[in-house]
């Protein structure tokens, strides 16, 4: 097997492991959203890549075609990115109000700030 066959598999494990690395080393919220909104990007890629075959063409039925390329993962994915894109929107509003709160964004200082005022931390 040719590395140029699997070439949207290397993609994805690469945005798998730079969003999931964006997410666990930045203390950002921001930061952490933009790695989640990558992580997201690399499963679109993992259901739409096997869903096109090469010479496939759309499933209608026609006796000169032989190969068909499944819809399913395509119809699947646009279910997906709508949700991811509503997910990030409450990331963000929640980010807003985080900011508003407690005058930053950084994590770190964030747990701070509530270690200071007496809160737990879990």
């Amino acid at each position: 097997m040719k590395f140029a066959s699997h070439y949207a598999y290397a993609v994805t494990i690469f945005l798998m492991v730079a969003g999931l690395f964006i997410v666990i080393a930045r203390g950002n919220l921001v930061k952490k959203l933009i790695g989640l909104g990558i992580f997201q990007t690399s499963v679109y890629l993992l259901y739409v890549a096997p869903g096109k075959l090469i010479g496939g063409t759309a499933p209608i039925l026609d006796p000169a075609f032989k190969v068909y390329s499944n819809p399913l993962p395509h119809v699947l994915i646009l279910t997906a990115i709508v949700v991811g894109v509503a997910t990030l929107a409450l990331g963000l509003a929640l980010v807003v109000r985080i900011r508003e709160s407690y005058g930053t964004i950084e994590e770190d200082e964030i747990l701070a700030a509530d270690l200071a005022a007496g809160g737990r931390q879990e």
